[in-house]
């Protein structure tokens, strides 16, 4: 293969691929406590978990997870928004060789159904606001399919409730984290305590697991039908994390900003894998508030901030800005949305820091691309990451395109997942043969530019971006069907002056249910899907548009809609 045009940028410290450790992701956290068991590694509103404390909880939540019955591959459920408990428990269920399901905490019993049946998930750990809703998921389910057991955390088990002064949570906060709430009922299985769970005292299984073996099952949507699996073995996730961190040059003495969700692909592997495999610490925010993340990087003197560039844009707008000290600040980056170039620029102006956009998916365990530090462009995906080919192809044909035109992008790499689980077809369907190797089909069109970085031009595949967040109308039109009224329903995106885009519903009503509103409709979209999927405005029409197939043109209505604007 001929040297590409990136590496004349390529930083020269670095080697342009690596080898991957024949290791478990568990031995990381074993390591870094060995050698820095008094380093603070989780800090939550002030309270502060060292190295030996987290990898010993992660060490006693393993011993519980194996006295319930979970064995090497088994799926446990991991539903929390960011927090120490979350970090623990991911590590807990690798150290007992099983795998992290992780699930977004934003979703609803309708939605969670499908991340207990899919993955024949037995055994859950989550956070007490959310328990109750995962429970009624289960409990809905045919007796062979529940939850068996359930590990329930508290968010106070983290940090004191009387806390003041500047490690408080934000006033908006405070009820739902200081607020305990009781085990709920699990038909046909147990919950457990997290308190109670490590206070048991059960040892952990001897550690069996390597490179080779399943470590993670996120899932993703698509055009159509439900959320899919994706097979991640520790390997995957271990590249992403090495070449992570030598990427961004982090060391031990890395103070990192955790607020991007850890159960996406990019805070599970671009932040909390990256960050241990360093013993770096995380400063973890449970939610977005650019206030509270501006005195969170002043106080804590935060080193790497991985952020979509919405938060960015929000912290910039805040009156109290200029209070701020982000002085200590080496590296800010991120993806899931472009960052406008007036923002980048003052980044730089201020305080010299160039923002490093990157590109990747759950299948390619978060960065596939990325810009090097010193040669960033704006507005770019950056370039093939390490140990990592990438091409620009016709979609039909596959033959590679020339520079500066538009194709599909396909990538090559140890960061490429396995394939979908129990999903055959698709997988199939994933992945094609080029120069004799196998490349993973992104979905996504793309070019590339005489430097040899890509740059994003259309989606082959349906899909809007809400401020970051990936959703997949397929999937929600599956859901918005389950309502009473609605006869048929096409989803597409509107503009969105903040969100970038947001979410639309065009919906024609059965004929014994004409007097439905569209405030009724959100409200039950609102009560049955995840709120960044919930459609912002909903269009009632008489008809869809159909080819002669009978399959709905959702582009005409796409059209419709960006030309109205």
């Amino acid at each position: 293969m001929q040297p590409r045009p990136h590496y004349k940028f390529w930083p020269k410290r670095l080697p342009h691929s690596i080898t991957v450790p024949a290791t478990s992701l568990w031995h990381n956290l074993a390591t870094s406590a060995a050698r820095y068991p008094d380093k603070p590694a989780l800090v939550f509103f002030g309270r502060v978990l060292s190295y030996r404390e987290f990898a010993d909880q992660a060490e006693r939540l393993a011993g519980a997870l194996h006295a319930l019955g979970v064995q090497r591959g088994d799926r446990v459920i991991l539903d929390m928004q960011n927090c120490p408990q979350l970090v623990i428990a991911h590590f807990a269920i690798l150290r007992a060789n099983a795998v992290v399901v992780p699930v977004n905490p934003m979703n609803r019993a309708e939605e969670l159904k499908h991340y207990i049946t899919d993955p024949d998930a037995k055994v859950a750990i989550i956070t007490g606001d959310l328990a109750g809703e995962l429970a009624k998921a289960s409990n809905a389910l045919p007796p062979g399919q529940r939850l068996a057991h359930m590990i329930v955390t508290q968010f106070t088990d983290a940090f004191d409730a009387g806390v003041s002064g500047e490690d408080a949570p934000a006033p908006a906060w405070k009820d739902w984290l200081t607020t305990r709430h009781p085990l709920p009922a699990l038909e046909g299985g147990q919950a457990l305590a997290w308190t109670d769970a490590l206070a048991a005292g059960h040892p952990a299984p001897a550690h069996v697991v390597g490179a080779n073996d399943m470590a993670l099952l996120p899932y993703t949507s698509g055009t159509t039908g439900l959320p899919k699996g994706c097979v991640h073995h520790h390997s995957s996730l271990m590249h992403n994390a090495m070449a992570g961190q030598l990427w961004g040059g982090s060391t031990s003495e890395a103070v990192v900003l955790a607020v991007v969700p850890m159960f996406h692909i990019t805070g599970v592997v671009s932040m909390m894998h990256t960050a241990v495999l360093a013993a770096a610490t995380l400063i973890i925010m449970p939610r977005w508030d650019r206030d509270v993340a501006g005195r969170l990087i002043s106080r804590w003197k935060v080193t790497a901030w991985t952020n979509i560039p919405t938060m960015v844009i929000d912290l910039m707008a805040s009156p109290n800005f200029a209070s701020y000290d982000l002085s200590s600040m080496n590296y800010i980056g991120g993806g899931g949305a472009a960052m406008p170039q007036a923002v980048a620029q003052r980044l730089f102006e201020q305080y010299g820091l160039k923002y490093q956009e990157g590109y990747g998916l759950t299948e390619t365990a978060a960065p596939s691309h990325t810009n090097p530090s010193d040669n960033p462009k704006q507005q770019c995906l950056g370039i093939p990451f390490m140990s990592t080919d990438a091409r620009v192809v016709d979609p039909d044909t596959l033959a590679e395109m020339p520079i500066g035109e538009s194709g599909e992008i396909i990538i090559h790499g140890p960061e490429v997942f396995q394939g979908y689980w129990k999903r055959p077809d698709a997988t199939a369907a994933a992945f094609v043969e080029f120069e004799g190797r196998r490349f993973f089909r992104s979905g996504d069109m793309g070019r590339m530019d005489e430097d040899g970085y890509f740059f994003i031009t259309d989606r082959l595949k349906r899909m809007i971006n809400a401020s970051g967040f990936k959703v997949w109308p397929a999937e929600v039109e599956l859901l918005m069907f389950r309502h009473p009224a609605i006869q048929e329903a096409c989803v597409i995106s509107t503009k969105d002056a903040y969100r970038g885009e947001s979410v639309k519903a065009v919906v024609v009503l059965r004929p014994t249910h004409k007097d439905t509103t569209e405030q009724e409709i959100i409200d039950w979209c609102r009560e049955n899907m995840a709120v960044y999927k919930i459609p912002r405005k909903v269009q009632f029409v008489d008809a869809l548009p159909k080819s002669g197939s009978g399959k709905v043109m959702w582009r005409f209505l796409q059209d419709d809609e960006n030309a109205a604007k």
